[in-house]
């Protein structure tokens, strides 16, 4: 018996603990009813009775040191765990994903359009010089748009400024590439303009273009058609109505059906049936020499739209500003 309880020390002392599983092995091992230890301590009768209370009291300091080895490894595993800041018994249902801004859900759905038309998405930086700006567009050196009322110059300097419109992209593209030439041009724009319902000095804009041999103002309506009715649904219709832009000529005004009314006549299109979404054109000639393409061989054309404009008639809302104050209400809709 005294040597049963000797090697069991010595292989005690040795065992080595290292997981929470491997201290349940030895607990029930060791400790259990059915364990070794249980069953030396039914043994003891069989013991001297002048030895009886020495062996007692080794078996009971052998479970002791089990229990103390067993009690030194979940303490160390639990302060381990409480470095940890996070319950990982925690269900992840309660935590919500966060959604695309409607802004950009309609950037992305603009842009899929006219990829599928064959258009490659363009980019240009935002702070431009007049030239891509204004002067390479064909402004007059006099134009309003050049204005301090009209357009963000940075530290005074007339030649460095905060781009108006996204076209100065297409004038970089025009000085790089040789057409055919297929773009659309997607960012932030600003302007000088007091912040309401309908306007701000901070939008987006997505710039349109495209040069080769015998672009006419048929295609231009084409693709316009195509991607109204991508956007708004097939039976949506759209007019173009004479207008002026620096840098096209022809230039025309888009207009589409009502998509609140149908066309028959509401608020949102002033009884008219017609809501404009953006302006076109075919490229000035001399926006063409400036870039070095032959305007006598090419022709191209251009169109802005803004992607706000768009928001507000795909989602029926009624006042820009939502779009920029980031309120929760709002945006949790989309």
């Amino acid at each position: 018996m005294i040597q049963e309880i000797e090697q069991l020390i010595q292989e005690i002392q040795q065992l080595n603990i290292n997981s929470t599983e491997e201290a349940e092995s030895i607990r029930v091992k060791y400790l259990s009813r059915k364990g070794i230890l249980a069953q030396l301590f039914s043994k003891i009768g069989t013991v001297p009775a002048s030895e009886r209370a020495k062996t007692g009291a080794k078996l009971n300091a052998i479970k002791q040191l089990l229990q103390d080895k067993i009690d030194t490894l979940q303490h160390s595993l639990s302060e381990t765990t409480a470095q940890f800041d996070f319950d990982f018994t925690l269900t992840s249902k309660p935590f919500h994903y966060g959604k695309l801004h409607p802004l950009t859900l309609v950037e992305k759905e603009v842009i899929q359009i006219f990829e599928h038309m064959g258009y490659i998405v363009a980019e240009g930086p935002e702070i431009e010089t007049d030239w891509y700006n204004f002067s390479a567009l064909n402004f007059e050196p006099h134009h309003p748009a050049r204005d301090m009322q009209d357009t963000f110059f940075i530290s005074l300097n007339p030649d460095v400024l905060l781009r108006t419109h996204t076209s100065s992209v297409q004038v970089r593209v025009m000085e790089k590439e040789r057409p055919p030439i297929r773009i659309v041009a997607l960012g932030r724009v600003y302007r000088n303009e007091t912040i309401t319902a309908r306007a701000n000095c901070l939008f987006h804009q997505l710039e349109v273009l495209y040069v080769d041999k015998n672009v006419s103002m048929a295609d231009l309506k084409r693709d316009l058609l195509h991607f109204a009715q991508e956007m708004f649904g097939k039976h949506t219709k759209i007019r173009l109505r004479a207008s002026y832009f620096p840098f096209t000529e022809v230039s025309a005004e888009v207009d589409i059906s009502c998509t609140i009314c149908g066309g028959k006549g509401c608020n949102v299109c002033k009884h008219t049936g017609w809501v404009e979404i953006l302006g076109c054109g075919m490229v000035d000639p001399n926006v063409l020499n400036n870039v070095g393409i032959n305007s006598e061989e090419y022709s191209g054309f251009a169109a802005g739209l803004g992607i706000e404009r768009i928001a507000m008639l795909k989602y029926q809302i009624n006042d820009l500003r939502l779009f920029f104050e980031n309120d929760i209400r709002f945006l949790q809709q989309f």
